[in-house]
């Protein structure tokens, strides 16, 4: 975005664990929540004009988000993905209906997708009827979208997740021996998405943040497409863009020995070590989600994970869930107790 002369390009600031320039946070956030960085970029220009205007009126607070821990531009775009997330999962999958404004609540239309719902969800967030009209009105978001990328919709894929949809084959994300199901379906990144994640812990994961010495193992054959900041992504379909097809996603990976991108693997791959690098965590455990053509699949929804036989279903509260496989059956607990919690290949 350096061209358009704004702020964004001179900006930064650290952000997990390393300095890092404006655009490499909006990568960053989208990455991490998989929210497109165009729709970012449009909505930082939106709230701020950080893309065009190289003295904004704020730096603190681009994204309109006042409250005092969320300063910088990567807690407040990290805000505005969960956001995002909450609307477009929240309407596709819980029923969300309405959004709420400073002055009422508005009903989200009928006949929306889930991209719109959860767009028009974040632009009602503190902002009045008058103003929320213009938000969303042609001379508001959609004016600078196309400003900066053409027409959204001459870009969209429907539907992302095709009816009848299979997941492929998967195998627990270990080799050998009992590890234990201490987090069930909760969110795959952040608070407002899909409950797309599973949490294991090894057998000789300590308390705290040391890196275990089991290794996490590939559950599918596939590609390495990303690698960092405690994160391992693996395409299944090989072409390199996690955008399409599944992909699979580990978090808290330690660095060392971390698997690099760009490296094939097959089921049974060592990975990396479980720690708490990458992310929010207080203790050693990988944290495992899905994917698919970008959009976070729920992990005990209609398409559960299915590992080496283990079904998930969740309990109705985020972390709350079971795993079972035949006549097995196993609750998520902080616990290491193997008729509790404890799941084998």
């Amino acid at each position: 975005m350096a061209p358009y002369g704004g702020y964004l390009p001179a900006y930064s600031e650290e952000a997990e664990g390393a300095w890092r320039t404006g655009p490499e946070i909006v990568q960053l956030v989208a990455d991490h929540y998989s929210v497109n960085p165009r729709l970012l970029l449009a909505l930082l220009e939106l709230k701020s004009g950080w893309v065009t205007n190289p003295n904004p009126p704020d730096t603190v607070y681009p994204m309109g988000s006042r409250d005092a821990w969320r300063t910088g531009l990567y807690k407040q775009l990290a805000w505005t993905a969960d956001q995002l997330n909450a609307g477009y999962y929240g309407w596709r999958e819980r029923g969300l209906a309405t959004a709420q404004l400073s002055d009422a609540r508005v009903l989200l239309p009928d006949g929306l997708n889930a991209g719109t719902a959860g767009l028009e969800y974040f632009l009602a967030l503190g902002t009045g009827w008058d103003a929320w009209q213009q938000l969303v009105g042609p001379d508001g978001f959609p004016a600078v979208y196309a400003r900066f990328f053409g027409d959204p919709f001459a870009y969209a894929f429907e539907p992302l997740v095709p009816p009848g949809l299979l997941q492929p084959p998967l195998v627990v994300p270990w080799t050998s021996g009992t590890w234990y199901y201490t987090g069930g379906p909760h969110g795959g990144w952040g608070d407002g998405g899909a409950w797309a994640a599973l949490d294991f812990v090894s057998p000789l994961s300590g308390q705290g943040c040391l890196p275990a010495p089991e290794w996490v193992t590939a559950s599918a054959a596939g590609l390495v497409v990303r690698s960092g900041d405690g994160q391992v992504v693996i395409d299944l379909d090989g072409d390199g863009f996690e955008g399409t097809g599944w992909t699979l996603h580990y978090s808290h990976l330690a660095a060392d020995g971390r698997i690099a991108v760009g490296t094939p693997v097959n089921a049974g791959d060592p990975l990396g070590h479980p720690s708490c690098e990458g992310g929010y965590s207080e203790a050693t455990h990988v944290h495992f989600a899905r994917r698919y053509n970008g959009e976070w699949i729920s992990a005990g929804g209609p398409l559960p994970f299915d590992l080496s036989g283990w079904i998930a279903a969740s309990l109705g509260q985020s972390y709350d869930g079971t795993l079972a496989r035949g006549d097995q059956s196993r609750t998520a607990c902080e616990c290491k107790e193997d008729v509790t919690n404890g799941i084998s290949p």
